[in-house]
């Protein structure tokens, strides 16, 4: 169910909020370093509580007729029907695949990364979370639980809204900012929505967008993935 009076949630925020909403959580999890196949240490940077609270639960998540599964047969997701899938198997050995999901009108809307190679990001020191929620086809894959995450990065030159998978939460109970990819097994996975960036004008106008018809396909996507 959409939450009421969305614009003054995403405003205000209490580190209390944050702190019973990720009492679920657990530690942030290793990514992936350098050309080699063994997980680094996962980067965290110290912020400040984030000023937006992720609902505990969000919205229904339709899932697309059409489904899309990668080469190692494990992993897979759906995606809505008219949409299509660009695959691409880069390399065998070691293992590397992309994908990337378009919109009815042939836009691409989500780049997927699925990879025995990868390296640990860094990025801002402030988050600012819209909604977050766990992959249910994901528990028990990893540890903390993947999450579909719509949030905001504030830097210097300005904000940038980003969706994607995150390892766990975005933004830890004690308000650190979490980064890394996903892993399952021996392959990191990373799954982003594409922004043109200036894409949003403004915190509301990013909120509106996330409960639109667009972004909760895109949403559906993200929350489809499951791992076996």
């Amino acid at each position: 169910m959409r939450p009421p009076q969305r614009a003054s949630v995403f405003l205000a925020a209490t580190a209390a909020a944050a702190l019973a909403l990720a009492g679920c959580a657990t530690e942030a999890s290793p990514g992936v370093s350098g050309p080699a196949t063994e997980p680094a240490v996962e980067a965290t940077t110290t912020s400040p509580p984030p000023t937006v609270v992720p609902a505990a639960t969000s919205s229904p998540v339709p899932k697309g007729p059409e489904a899309f599964t990668f080469a190692d047969g494990r992993l897979s997701f759906a995606y809505p029907e008219g949409w299509s899938v660009k695959h691409e198997q880069v390399s065998a050995s070691p293992a590397v695949e992309t994908a990337t999901v378009r919109d009815a009108a042939g836009k691409e809307q989500i780049n997927i990364y699925y990879s025995q190679v990868g390296d640990a990001t860094a990025g801002p020191g402030t988050r600012n979370v819209v909604e977050t929620d766990p992959v249910p086809g994901l528990i028990g894959a990893f540890v903390p639980t993947p999450h579909s995450s719509f949030f905001v990065d504030r830097t210097e030159s300005g904000a940038q809204y980003r969706m994607g998978l995150t390892p766990g939460l975005p933004v830890s109970p004690d308000g650190q900012v979490q980064y890394g990819p996903v892993k399952l097994g021996d392959r990191i996975l990373s799954a982003d929505v594409l922004f043109t960036e200036p894409r949003f004008d403004g915190d509301e106008a990013a909120q509106d967008w996330y409960w639109s018809d667009e972004g909760r396909a895109l949403k559906s996507v993200l929350m489809s993935f499951s791992y076996r």
